[in-house]
């Protein structure tokens, strides 16, 4: 009786009669275009040894038994059923082991369908092409089903589009290579086929309208399973690049493909490989909604796109079962192009501009006022700004903005708070403000020649973050033309001479008293601010020449400032150890006295001068003219006290030294004395 879609003239095997010494298996080895042989021809055929007998001693059940993982051939496949969706692959695993012979083992593969009444059906074998039944021919021949070879003994039938009548019991079947029949040489597992309910769909797709750098992306994706069976759902937002690229951190690993973020099957959210410091950053997320119809709505937001976001996008879902051996199989997916995205980069658009614009000569103690406007900022990205504003030069540099380091004026941060750099006195002196959207302004009351320089607007840019944490870094820092900012200054002429005038030689106990004589040449109002300074006593280098003690400049310390007599006649005492008192003799002399001097007080003493203007509103400013005197040798003479003390003191030890020694000597001659009296004559 032939078997309905054999190929012709192939009779269906018929099963071996009960009692035979072969395995509980039919005869695959053999060509089907011919009647199936007899019992004894299929046991020679099938062991491939080419006798006329059957071999001796068969492999025992129980025997078998126990060493089945030893010696016996053993066929493996997976615990069943299997549940697959119609239209989607289908792949088994095959594993033979315990064989003898060539390490490659050739597979067939066989279908029981369940109307089949028992009956087998061809599928695809490893060593004869003519082997499919008809039903299986050409999906063999195209591809559709076929046999991947993962070893010599390991193999997958795969079945690229199942169909509804693949549903049975699968059986593979290795052909033997072994001197005796033992163990296992086939196994089978039963695949449901189960209808395909997969379904996805998206609310909106992406224009070509290029996006701003830093805005906001939102991407939904709706997607149900109806199913029978207990399966989960998974979906996945994904990019594809315009081209292909190697991924240093994927070890050279060439991917056009990136996923982006997911909920997997068990519903854990699980970001992408190359956006996971994003995603711990809260700048991409995904959401589960429920949709209309029953339908899971999927929502992913970026809240700040890149320009490396450019791409084509799309959203995936996967449905899963979990096998009878607790693994997970995806068994159908689906993905859905959701459209382009080209995002415009922040520098092509970003434009930094301040004002006045070129140069500005003011007078000292006139407002100071400039402008800095950001351009090119897209309205709807919700963007945070830090502005600064930089100097570079001075007026103690050779040119104004040639020289020096640059340094902050001010800066406002992007939450509005406004700080200034080294020079906290501009705090009360000026201000920063925020006067429109992408407009800002630095105001200082009243510039002194320290103001004089090249002004410089730097504004950094956190695309899509409004309120960046410190470590965030900027998208972008751009830089404005620099404004030039001269002062009319009159020009000043300092000099000092500090002096220690001639009395009385200076002994522990003094008071030393030093004079500072100050020449300042210049037009206007102006007042001298005296520091005195004192250095350790270092080795004189030429002390007869006059003019006081040259110092030797590489031996000299860092001076320690003694004390400061300020411009507006305020004194200030910096060390604690000694009496000391300053004043101003005259409006160009100034003095500084050290009350009951001791020998830590000895030491060099100079002045240093420096000379402060008035400007045209009456304040008072610092015009930069400095001037350091000489160094006046302060050194202690002994007191006659201290030259008298030393003889005196020898003096007396030695007086009693002798009268010690003379009455020790006659008390002893004394005694002497008295004790030959008392001796008996």
């Amino acid at each position: 009786m032939a078997f309905e879609g054999a190929p012709p003239g192939r009779p269906h095997p018929l099963p071996a009669p009960k009692g035979s010494r072969l395995p509980d298996q039919r005869h695959r080895d053999v060509a089907h275009a011919e009647p199936r042989p007899s019992r004894a021809r299929v046991g020679r055929e099938g062991l491939g040894q080419g006798k006329d007998t059957l071999p001796s001693g068969p492999c025992a059940p129980a025997l078998c038994w126990v060493l089945q993982y030893v010696l016996c051939r053993e066929v493996a496949l997976p615990n069943g059923p299997l549940y697959r969706v119609a239209g989607f692959p289908l792949s088994i695993p095959c594993h033979v082991s315990g064989y003898e012979g060539s390490r490659t083992q050739e597979f067939e593969w066989f279908l029981y369908r369940e109307d089949s009444g028992g009956r087998q059906m061809g599928v695809v074998s490893t060593r004869d092409k003519g082997f499919p039944y008809t039903p299986f021919q050409a999906r063999v021949r195209n591809g559709e089903v076929r046999v991947e070879r993962d070893s010599g003994d390991k193999v997958r039938l795969v079945i690229q589009r199942l169909r509804v009548e693949d549903q049975g019991k699968y059986e593979c079947y290795t052909p033997s290579t072994d001197t005796t029949y033992q163990g296992n040489y086939s196994g089978s597992v039963t695949v449901k086929v189960i209808p395909d309910s997969l379904q996805i769909s998206y609310t909106r797709s992406l224009t070509s309208q290029p996006v701003p750098e830093g805005a906001e992306l939102t991407l939904t994706c709706s997607s149900s399973i109806r199913s029978e069976q207990l399966t989960h759902l998974s979906i996945t937002f994904g990019k594809r690049d315009g081209g292909e690229r190697s991924d240093s951190g994927a070890g050279g690993e060439v991917s056009t493909i990136r996923e982006i973020i997911s909920i997997d099957r068990l519903l854990g959210v699980v970001p992408g490989r190359f956006y996971k410091k994003r995603y711990d950053d809260g700048e991409i997320t995904l959401q589960k909604r429920n949709g209309e119809g029953g339908q899971g709505l999927y929502v992913m937001k970026m809240k700040a796109v890149q320009p490396d976001d450019a791409g084509s996008y799309f959203c995936e879902a996967s449905q899963w079962i979990r096998d009878p051996d607790r693994t997970w199989q995806r068994i159908a997916q689906r993905t859905l192009d959701i459209g382009n995205l080209t995002v415009q980069p922040l520098a092509e658009s970003l434009g930094v501009t301040s004002s006045p614009r070129g140069e500005v000569t003011l007078q000292v103690g006139s407002p100071l006022i400039l402008t800095c406007e950001v351009l090119g900022l897209a309205s709807e990205v919700n963007s945070g700004l830090l502005v600064q504003w930089m100097k570079r030069g001075s007026v103690s540099g050779d040119i104004a903005g040639t020289g020096g380091v640059e340094v902050e004026v001010a800066r406002m941060s992007p939450d509005g708070v406004v700080s200034w750099g080294d020079d906290l006195s501009r705090a009360s002196g000026g201000s920063m403000e925020k006067v429109s959207e992408g407009k800002y302004s630095l105001k200082l009351f009243s510039v002194r020649p320290a103001d004089s320089g090249v002004y410089r607007c730097v504004v950094s840019v956190y695309a899509g973050r409004k309120n960046p944490s410190p470590s965030t870094p900027a998208t972008l820092t751009q830089r404005s033309d620099g404004v030039t900012v001269n002062l009319k200054i009159k020009e000043v002429l300092v000099s000092a001479v500090a002096q220690l005038p001639r009395g009385p030689l200076l002994k522990r106990g003094s008071t030393v008293t030093l004079i500072c004589n100050t020449t300042v040449t210049t037009t206007g109002p102006v007042q001298v601010q005296v520091q005195w300074l004192r250095w350790p006593m270092p080795k004189p280098v030429n002390p007869r020449k006059p003019g006081g003690v040259q110092l030797d400049s590489g031996a000299v310390t860092p001076p320690m400032l003694i004390a400061a007599l300020m411009y507006d006649g305020v004194a200030n005492i910096y060390v604690n150890d000694s009496e000391i008192s300053i004043d101003r003799l005259s409006a160009i002399s100034y003095r500084l006295r050290i009350h009951m001097v001791t020998v830590e007080d000895q030491g060099l003493y100079g002045c240093r001068a420096e000379v402060w203007g008035q400007d045209q509103h009456g304040g008072w400013y610092s015009t930069g003219a400095k001037a350091e005197s000489n160094a006046v040798n302060v050194y202690l003479y002994a007191r006659a006290a201290d030259l008298l003390l030393i003889p005196l003191v020898v003096g007396i030890s030695s007086a009693l030294f002798v009268g010690i020694l003379i009455i020790a000597t006659v008390t002893c001659c004394f005694m002497k004395r008295l004790a030959r009296q008392r001796a008996p004559k």
